[in-house]
């Protein structure tokens, strides 16, 4: 365990900003975590998974402290069900092969999605009508300012669309050392209804789909759409999707009857945003070498020397325009660095 002086972070965030930390260690064990919080005359410390849902938009002076904790272990077997522990530094998109390598169900919608384990709950990741509250059990915490090592359940995490209580009140009070998850060994309840999983699933002919052909077909619809980072910067889907009222809806639809939209179980709705940056104009914009994606709107992409800044100016100029088109306020899904 060594701190090192002015490191690149270029190659530890999906956007590959090229941005430096005047302070850097990596850490493998949870011991070490605690280790790094009592050490002295480093007060700021900024804590760094994957780097796969951040926009760093200049030099960061402070520590910066590399989640890198590995493993993963099957904690408890039931009739159907299985409890996974999987260590904040492993994968996510490698975690989902391993579950389906040992046909464990309930993450394959989740497949391809950029970064860590560690993040995930943060976010409460999501794609194709599954999210992660839908399997999580727990997980296992660290709290920053006393190095006390606790234990957060569902209910305790706040679980809501893109959000937690990691983004709310317990904001910077916690380090994730791991999350336990809850799989499916045999009566896998398959999430099909998604339009391009269906059309995937059809094309090949497959009527009764394996949580690997379900895998597969999202695997195959994010590529198609997304760009792979270690080819173009990004950080996968960049807004959240916005949630409207019934009557906010009512109101947009009659004026857009050509919108998608999803109903939710709480009565609101759900409209795309990659729609509304299409429909906005906006699919393939690009400003020097910041962009939108030519193949997926809610994708902003780094060209190859984008800084943060033009890539948040870039996002800026999305929401001033869906705004004015619109009259809907995008808010990122990916964490604003200053």
């Amino acid at each position: 365990m060594q701190i090192q002086e002015n490191v690149s972070l270029k190659d530890y965030n999906t956007f590959g900003i090229d941005v430096t930390a005047r302070y850097f260690i990596s850490v493998s064990k949870p011991e070490e975590v605690k280790k790094v919080l009592d050490l002295k005359g480093y007060p700021e410390l900024f804590l760094l998974g994957g780097g796969s849902n951040m926009l760093l938009t200049q030099d960061l002076e402070r520590l910066v402290v590399h989640l890198n904790l590995k493993g993963i272990s099957v904690q408890e077997k039931g009739n159907d069900k299985v409890w996974i522990t999987a260590m904040a530094g492993e994968n996510w998109h490698d975690f989902t092969q391993w579950a389906l390598a040992q046909d464990y169900g309930g993450i394959e919608n989740l497949s391809l999605i950029p970064g860590n384990i560690g993040t995930a709950p943060i976010q409460n990741i999501g794609a194709y009508g599954v999210e992660l509250k839908d399997v999580f059990v727990s997980c296992t915490v660290m709290d920053r300012a006393t190095g006390e090592i606790r234990t957060l359940t569902k209910s305790d995490c706040q679980f809501g669309y893109r959000d937690s209580l990691f983004k709310k009140e317990a904001k910077d009070q916690y380090i994730i050392l791991s999350v336990c998850l809850e799989l499916t060994q045999k009566n896998h309840r398959k999430h099909t209804t998604y339009g391009a999983i269906s059309a995937a699933l059809r094309a090949r002919n497959i009527d009764n789909p394996s949580i690997q052909d379900v895998a597969e077909a999202v695997i195959g619809i994010r590529r198609q759409k997304l760009p792979d980072p270690k080819e173009i910067g990004n950080s996968g889907s960049f807004f959240k999707n916005p949630i409207l009222s019934k009557t906010e809806f009512e109101q947009f639809s009659k004026q857009h009857t050509a919108a998608p939209f999803y109903a939710l179980d709480d009565g609101n709705y759900k409209i795309p945003a990659g729609w509304l940056i299409e429909a906005s104009g906006l699919k393939g914009f690009t400003k020097g070498k910041a962009g939108v994606h030519k193949n997926q709107a809610l994708v902003l992409v780094n060209y190859g020397g984008a800084t943060g800044n033009d890539i948040w100016e870039m996002a800026q100029y999305v929401q001033h325009t869906v705004i004015e088109k619109f009259g809907i306020k995008l808010v990122p899904e990916v964490n604003i660095i200053p």
